[in-house]
């Protein structure tokens, strides 16, 4: 029977989300994607990579009906052929940029619940089966949460109301989960982690936002003019460096950028 490690990735449609798909499809990973619309390409990836690819057309902002569906799906999966179990939370979205009394409350909803309440409660579920494969057949690989979060829930900023509370709170989430989890034997580790600024849709929104009710536009139009965005590429592989490390989890909030 062939050993995997099984990664369960929101938001692999495009930009940064996509680009982790695309360098997970290795021939020992058991991939599940979870986007609105699967990607028939991807699919033909892992294939001709010799990967295992599910991928769910899911709504993430119906949150107790994405916890439910991955719960019901670890549970059919067998401990003994997996090595590893990784959640990554990348999904969110930006919505209009401005003051939140611009936003509709359906806009302002949605960015919470897909940002921040769809990854409590995947976190939730992922940890609920596998804290049983660790009791109930003693399975010892290594499980390992990771939030993408940004340098916007560190730093305030006018117009991003919304996303920057959902990132904070991914921050705060990560930091409660890891003292929990340090208090059961063989416990998950977690990480929530800015990727850096990458040239992605996300960008382009703040670029091309009014300046009236997004007085920072000027440091994202710079940004990109001095070309210090990154390729959602190479965003990817120090994403994965990090997810990789030996010493993963002993500092939960982390910068990409901070690496050594």
């Amino acid at each position: 029977m062939l050993v995997q490690h099984l990664t369960i990735l929101t938001g692999a449609s495009r930009g940064l989300g996509r680009a982790l798909a695309e360098a997970l499809l290795q021939p020992d990973a058991l991939l599940l994607t979870i986007e609105r619309h699967p990607d028939p390409a991807l699919q033909a990836r892992a294939a001709a990579s010799g990967a295992h690819l599910e991928q769910w057309s899911q709504d993430l902002a119906e949150t107790l009906e994405a916890a439910e569906r991955l719960q019901h799906w670890l549970q059919t999966l067998a401990p003994s052929a997996l090595c590893s179990a990784t959640l990554i939370n990348n999904a969110a979205v930006l919505p209009r940029v401005g003051p939140l009394q611009n936003l509709s409350p359906v806009e302002l909803s949605r960015a919470l619940r897909v940002g921040l309440e769809a990854p409590m409660q995947l976190t939730a579920a992922f940890l609920r089966v596998t804290d049983a494969w660790v009791r109930e057949h003693d399975w010892d690989g290594p499980r390992r949460v990771l939030h993408i979060s940004s340098g916007l829930g560190r730093y305030p900023m006018a117009g991003q109301a919304a996303y920057c509370a959902v990132k904070a709170g991914l921050d705060h989430h990560a930091r409660c989960t890891a003292l929990d989890e340090a208090r059961r034997p063989r416990g998950a580790r977690i990480v929530s982690l800015a990727p850096g600024v990458i040239d992605t849709d996300m960008q382009l929104q703040m670029r091309t936002s009014d300046p009236a009710g997004f007085p920072d536009q000027g440091r994202f139009l710079q940004l990109h003019a001095s070309g210090q965005l990154a390729s959602p590429q190479a965003a990817a592989q120090r994403v994965l460096a990090w997810l990789h490390r030996s010493d993963f989890g002993e500092q939960v909030i982390a910068d990409v950028r901070e690496a050594n």
